[in-house]
């Protein structure tokens, strides 16, 4: 077997420590959370964690994607607006969340927006390959 190209590598590595940071998150809602925070703001905190595990998998997907085409600046694209997407999208709801911050909400579309665009340079991507 061939060793993997840096693209596969990075989104390969980021994409299973987000899984991980994910389960972790998801574990520190469910038991240190639950009866701390109001249910409104707990279904805000799992909406974030949802979102950040199928984004994860993208991440690793598009490693998978990259160790089988021909690497194009569409999927390095992708694979760097999932990452800032997971912060600000997931990220903002972990913090609304927890701190029940409001003004945190206007970024979360931020992060919507990037997901969105994330998907849209992969099949980008593949279409040019």
């Amino acid at each position: 077997m061939s060793e993997l190209n840096v693209t596969a590598k990075l989104f390969l590595l980021l994409g299973s420590a987000n899984a991980a940071l994910a389960v972790m998150l998801g574990a520190f809602g469910a038991h240190a959370l639950k009866s701390r925070i109001e249910e409104s703001l707990l279904k805000v905190y799992q909406t974030g964690i949802e979102y950040h595990f199928y984004h994860a998998l993208g991440l690793i997907f598009i490693g998978i994607i990259a160790m089988n085409i021909s690497v194009n600046i569409w999927l390095k694209s992708a694979g760097y607006m999932m990452v800032v997407g997971i912060m600000l999208f997931c990220g903002s709801l972990y913090l609304l969340g927890i701190l029940n911050l409001r003004w945190l909400g206007m970024i979360t579309p931020l992060g919507g927006l990037l997901f969105i665009l994330a998907w849209i340079s992969l099949c980008i991507s593949v279409l040019k390959t």
